[in-house]
Parts: C-alpha cells; sequence; structure tokens
C-alpha cells in the first residue's frame, strides 16, 4: 500500500517516481497560490488592506491547470491501485477511509476558523469563536452577502477530497461490472491519438466544453451540480487513469516544449486584454497542454527516487489539509501590525509550510492520528527494503 492516500504510482519494482515528485510539486504550488489569493482582489475568504490586481498575472500562470494536474497524478494512482488489487470492495473502503476521515477532521476543526475570520470580515461578526462554533455546527445560513450565504459546516479548500471519492467510486463501478474496460479505452485511446494529436484533442474538447458549460453552471465546488467543475476534473481523472494504463509516458515527454510553448500563449491571451473567447481557448489550452508538459519534463527529469520522496509524498497530505487554515489564521493576527506584503507575504509563506510540516512529524509517530490526517496506518506506511533499491 503506498504512503499516501492520493498517490499509489505501483509496487517499488515499477514505480512512476516522477509522478510522486509532480504531486509533491503540485501540492506545494497551493501554498503561493493561496498566499496570493490573500493579496488580489478575487473573491476569497479574508482580505489584505493591500489587495490589488498587480499580482493575478502571476497568479494566472497556475490558475487553469494546479486542480486539473492533481486530478490527472490521482487519476494515475487509482489506474494503478485497481491494477494491482482488482475493484474489490476492501479497496473502495480503503480510499473512502483515507479520504473521508481527513474530510471529516477538517470540516469540524481546521475549516472554522476560515470561516470564522471571513464573517468577522465581512459580515462584521463580533461574537467569539465559541460561540461561532454553535452557529456553524448548527447550519446557521444568516451570514449573506451579493455572491450568496455562507455554508456552514462546509469543506472550503477541502472540496479536492469529496470529488476524488466521487470519481475513485464511479470509476471503481465501472470496472466492477466492466473489469476491462479501461485497458480497452486506454488502448484504442493509445493507438488513435498520438504525435500532436495528444495536445490537440483534449484542447479541442476543453474548449467545447468551456463554451457549453462555464456560463450555465459557475463553478461552485459544491459537488452536486457543479457540472463545469465535473466536466473539468472528471475528465483529467479519467485521462490520468488511461495514461497509466497505457503507460507511453514518453509521449508526454516527446511534446513537453510543444506543450509548454501552448501554455506560455494561453497565460498570454488570459494576462493582454485579448478578447473573450481567446481567453477562453487560452484557459482550456492551459487546462490541458500544461499538464502534458509537466509530464513530460517530469517523465524526463524526475523519474528516479531521492533521500526525501517517501517522506515528502506522504507530508504533502497534512500540508495540503492545513495550509490555508495557517495562512489565514496568521494573516488575521498580523493584520493589526498591518505589515508590508514584501514582509508579510514571506513569513505567511513559510508559516504555511512550517506550521503543517511540524504537525506531520508529531502526527506520524501517533497510530491512531494518521489516517485522520490522511497517512497510511503504520505497517501499511513502512515500505519494503526493496523500495529504496528500485
Amino acid at each position: 500500500m503506498s504512503t499516501a492516500p492520493m498517490n499509489d504510482p505501483g509496487p517499488p519494482a515499477t514505480r512512476r517516481f516522477f509522478l510522486d515528485w509532480l504531486r509533491i510539486a503540485a501540492f506545494a504550488l497551493l501554498v503561493p497560490y493561496h498566499v496570493g489569493m490573500y493579496y488580489a482582489t478575487w473573491d476569497w475568504h479574508v482580505k489584505s488592506p493591500f489587495a490589488s490586481a498587480a499580482i493575478e498575472p502571476l497568479m494566472r500562470m497556475t490558475n487553469p491547470w494546479r486542480m486539473p494536474l492533481l486530478f490527472f497524478v490521482s487519476g494515475a494512482a487509482t489506474a494503478f491501485m485497481l491494477a494491482r488489487s482488482g475493484a474489490t470492495g476492501a479497496l473502495l473502503r480503503d480510499r473512502a477511509g483515507r479520504l473521508l476521515r481527513p474530510l471529516l477532521l477538517g470540516m469540524l476543526l481546521i475549516v472554522p476558523p476560515q470561516t470564522f475570520f471571513e464573517v468577522r470580515q465581512k459580515h462584521g461578526y463580533e461574537g467569539s469563536f465559541a460561540a461561532f462554533m454553535r452557529l456553524y455546527l448548527g447550519g446557521a445560513d444568516g451570514f449573506c452577502g451579493p455572491g450568496g450565504c455562507i455554508a456552514m459546516p462546509t469543506w472550503n479548500h477541502l472540496w479536492f477530497l469529496p470529488y476524488l471519492m466521487t470519481y475513485t467510486a464511479l470509476l471503481w463501478l465501472v470496472l466492477r461490472r466492466w473489469p476491462g474496460a479501461l485497458d480497452a479505452a486506454a488502448d484504442a485511446a493509445s493507438r488513435r491519438v498520438r504525435g500532436a494529436a495528444l495536445l490537440g484533442v483534449p484542447i479541442v474538447a476543453f474548449a467545447v466544453e468551456r463554451w457549453a458549460l462555464r456560463d450555465a453552471f459557475p463553478i461552485t465546488h459544491a459537488l452536486l451540480g457543479d457540472w463545469h467543475a465535473h466536466a473539468i476534473y472528471g475528465s483529467v481523472f479519467v485521462l490520468g487513469a488511461m495514461s497509466a494504463r497505457a503507460d507511453r509516458w514518453e509521449r508526454f515527454e516527446s511534446l513537453r516544449w510543444p506543450a509548454l510553448g501552448a501554455t506560455v500563449l494561453g497565460w498570454l491571451a488570459l494576462v493582454l486584454g485579448a478578447p473573450d473567447w481567446a481567453r477562453a481557448i487560452g484557459a482550456a489550452a492551459m487546462q490541458w497542454s500544461a499538464i502534458v508538459a509537466a509530464v513530460g519534463f517530469a517523465h524526463r527529469h524526475w523519474n528516479r527516487d531521492g533521500r526525501w520522496r517517501a517522506v515528502l509524498t506522504e507530508a504533502v497530505f497534512p500540508l495540503y489539509l492545513l495550509h490555508q487554515t495557517v495562512i489565514i489564521v496568521v494573516a488575521m493576527g498580523l493584520a493589526g501590525w498591518r505589515p508590508s506584503p514584501s514582509l508579510e507575504a514571506p513569513l505567511l509563506v513559510l508559516a504555511a509550510f512550517g506550521v503543517p510540516a511540524l504537525v506531520y512529524l508529531l502526527v506520524r509517530r501517533i497510530g491512531r492520528l494518521r489516517p485522520w490526517f490522511g497517512l497510511a496506518r503504520v505497517a501499511a506506511a513502512t515500505p519494503p527494503p526493496s523500495a529504496a533499491r528500485a
């Protein structure tokens, strides 16, 4: 069993190390991105008094593809697990425990401080945190504004977990009924979609999807009815699973430079005031071309083990769970001092990496806490000796 619930790139003899490193890098990107959300003008839970549009072009460099990349890697990991264990009930139960326990912990203990500071800043709430928790756990719906009401309880940034669980369960159901469906789809795609088509066909599909669904179904991260988000994230999850079964990663490597070029062109369309249709195509292009580029470069340069890979692969889940709450709590703690962004932002980044690292070093030693932070149980978390030599 893998050392992390969202990544299991095969047994040691065939482990795709580049997927581990890619997942580590993708989760690490969440920290500077969410620190940036504090300073951007886009809607977020709390806002800096120095918020401006100046940082937004940098934010757009990763905005269209950072979460699709995580779903792609998770789809590949799920395919490896299903190939090894089959669509068994035990596998689905294990997956549910590894994803839903941290989600429950997050909604009850980790996310509430985010919502507390949000209602204080946006709605002028003056009660204590204890009083707020009674409202939060009771499902209060009175904190409303032009964008709607704040849901309580909520999963905020942890929305990735129920979405991943849903896609995993759906793929499991398909393979339970048709065991060879994923292999057949991967084989057909491998034979028919190659070369430039591997880059171009999904981009066209994502562009059509944006045109058809973006305005009718704005992304909500509420799971139910979030069809535009499901079309994006569910698609790349399946593409990741198919890519793992096809195991033709060298094709991504051969397209890494054209894909990087397409990503840059898409970003320029987003930041240089292009017409709306060009911006939509640019975002659709980035959703897939950045994944192809990232996978291609990772396969080229990162497909090897390293001293810190296993530890970092495990540690990114606590980082994911805790980082946004740390950012918001520390930012609100510093608000009275009003430090400049040049001083405050590095402190937020340092805290968002440092606090989860300390929590990880603590909970990794406490067997009963490990599953609640997305870590494998102790017996399952120890790789066989051959892993270091693979």
